[in-house]
């Protein structure tokens, strides 16, 4: 356990100084507990998500970075690698393909590229993979922008 929070202190200090380096990543740490995370992720631009601003939840196990952190979705988004109702993230290298090399930094990194790349195959909201599995991409974005909006952009007024 120790090896992991003197990891996460070490981490939190390169967030802290990468703040003007990654605008499109606001990653903070919980105050009373160093494996409690939450990032703000700007969504991607020229996806459906653009002009969105994204909030994640990371649970950093005490064996970290052996083991991947838990991440998922705080702010609802309709993705077909992203559960709707719990947020839950289907992506490889929060699974089998985890690398203690990855940081909490990266993984963000790596979420914004899968919102841009949807992976339909591997579908944990059946309704958007359908919906580009059979050729919708203008319904899937049609979608993804509504609730874009309605979730991921600050109310004007």
């Amino acid at each position: 356990m120790q090896a992991s929070r003197a990891r996460l202190f070490k981490e939190y200090k390169e967030v802290q100084r990468e703040k003007a380096v990654d605008p499109d990543i606001q990653l903070v740490c919980d105050e009373s507990n160093i494996f409690k995370w939450t990032a703000l992720v700007k969504g991607p631009s020229e996806t459906p998500y653009e002009g969105g601003v994204f909030q994640l939840a990371f649970s950093v196990p005490e064996q970290y970075p052996l083991q991947p952190p838990q991440v998922r979705f705080l702010t609802k988004i309709f993705h077909p690698n992203v559960h709707f109702k719990t947020g839950e993230i289907c992506l490889d290298i929060l699974k089998n393909a985890w690398s203690p090399a990855w940081t909490l930094q990266s993984v963000c990194r790596a979420i914004i590229a899968l919102m841009a790349h949807p992976e339909p195959d591997s579908p944990l909201n059946c309704d958007s993979g359908n919906l580009l599995r059979s050729g919708d991409v203008r319904g899937y974005q049609s979608m993804a922008r509504m609730y874009t909006r309605l979730a991921a952009m600050s109310k004007k007024g």
